[in-house]
């Protein structure tokens, strides 16, 4: 091994770690409203009920969509580096004008602020990731990578929950987050470089495949429109847009509900149920990673684990949608982590490792940006807004109820997806 490529591969893992600390830090400045939601709705001051709630879960995810669309394009022009950091700053200012503000028209508007440079992180961790790693490799890179969001989710509920459940405030609970991201904004400032070429080491070629072709380097900035094009062109491109949409819509129901489902639903305290609301995102960590690895060992035959894995999440729906878990804690604990298991590893390929190949290098961020604006459509209107009304109304059951019909239509968007993967090879 040359000094050439010991020194890539010092500073591939160097940027791995900055970018999992990084993003897993956006997740603090996220799940900090699931984790103070118990307590915003018992603030009698605030005038917050569960619709309220769900309108704000719901605004924020609708301004994230035009974030994703946005920020998505802004990074192939400003740079992966610049975008990430950015990005964190800002959203730990949001946060901790959160703590400060009082009121459903203050909270929208500064939930939603947050939600939009929040949209930035992801899009420009996917571009800085396909610059450092060859194609063969990047499907367990962001199998490792995607561990920061579901692990990053995962500890902020345990490290906010924990602050929460010894007596700390719901305000607290906002410049706690705002704090811990500002500090990690400024690690990441000094350890992470935007590609290879910028220390002067050689950088990877581009994915086979691309809807740029294979010569496409990213040395140069597209027009809007010819850096669109291909992308929009593409079937692959829309097919994982819908699947990403109906996985979107599983993930952000149970990131939003899950606290309340397991005091509410289940019939634990508030404070223990947002302390183990962390179930979810940590069994999705796991799956994160065994079907990054999983997918690499195929050679990129990515729908022989999408469809079998989505019948597995359309099962344990089912379950949900049919089963009594009032009181019965550990099998609905068991559940929530059955469907993390199944269902975040296709998640986990769409906006990740899919978006990274149809892209290549020319326009990886923007192909993140535009699958993962599909995706939080649906999950906004379920997630946010007809959750809230459902649950309000009727309890839990109605709403895992229309998950099992969602989980099962992007099944069939799988299948679709596998048929048209094996016949392009």
């Amino acid at each position: 091994m040359t000094t050439s490529d010991t020194r890539l591969r010092r500073w591939q893992a160097v940027t791995v770690a900055t970018l999992f600390t990084g993003y897993a830090g956006y997740y603090v400045c996220r799940s900090v409203l699931p984790v103070a939601s118990n307590q915003m709705i018992a603030d009698p001051a605030l005038g917050l009920d569960k619709v309220g709630y769900g309108r704000l879960v719901a605004v924020g995810i609708y301004v994230y969509v035009v974030g994703k669309l946005c920020n998505g394009v802004l990074t192939e022009y400003v740079g992966g580096r610049v975008a990430f950091l950015a990005g964190m700053v800002l959203s730990a200012a949001c946060v901790a004008a959160f703590g400060l503000a009082g009121g459903l028209t203050a909270f929208l508007v500064l939930w939603a602020a947050n939600r939009f440079v929040q949209s930035a992180g992801w899009v420009a961790l996917v571009q800085i990731t396909g610059r450092w790693f060859r194609p063969g490799s990047l499907a367990t890179v962001m199998g490792v990578l995607c561990l920061s969001y579901l692990f990053g989710d995962a500890l902020a509920r345990l490290y906010l929950g924990a602050f929460a459940r010894v007596g700390v405030g719901w305000r607290e609970l906002f410049f706690i987050a705002a704090g811990t991201v500002a500090v990690l904004a400024l690690v990441g400032s000094v350890a992470l470089r935007s590609s290879p070429k910028a220390l002067g080491l050689p950088e990877p070629p581009p994915p086979p495949g691309n809807v740029f072709g294979d010569g496409a380097s990213g040395d140069s900035r597209l027009p809007l429109g010819r850096l669109l094009r291909p992308l929009l062109a593409s079937p692959m491109f829309w097919l994982v847009c819908l699947m990403n949409a109906g996985l979107t819509a599983v993930r952000e129901t149970f990131n939003a509900w899950t606290p309340l489902y397991l005091e509410q639903g289940v019939g634990l305290s508030g404070n223990v149920s947002g302390l183990l609301s962390f179930v979810f995102p940590f069994a999705g960590a796991v799956a994160s990673l065994a079907a990054g690895w999983g997918a690499d060992r195929l050679g990129g035959r990515y729908g022989r684990l999408l469809v079998p894995l989505m019948a597995l999440t359309t099962a344990a729906l089912g379950w949900f949608a049919t089963a009594d878990l009032q009181g019965n804690a550990p099998l609905a604990l068991g559940l929530i982590a059955a469907v993390a298991l199944f269902v975040m590893g296709p998640y986990t390929f769409c906006s990740g490792v899919l978006a990274l190949n149809l892209g290549g290098k020319q326009a990886a961020a923007a192909s993140a940006g535009l699958i993962d604006a599909a995706g939080y459509v649906l999950g906004a209107i379920i997630a946010g807004e007809l959750a809230g009304h459902l649950v309000e109304a009727h309890g839990f059951t109605p709403l895992w109820r229309v998950l099992f019909v969602v989980s099962a239509v992007t099944l069939v968007v799988a299948v679709v997806y596998w048929v048209a993967e094996e016949r392009r090879r």
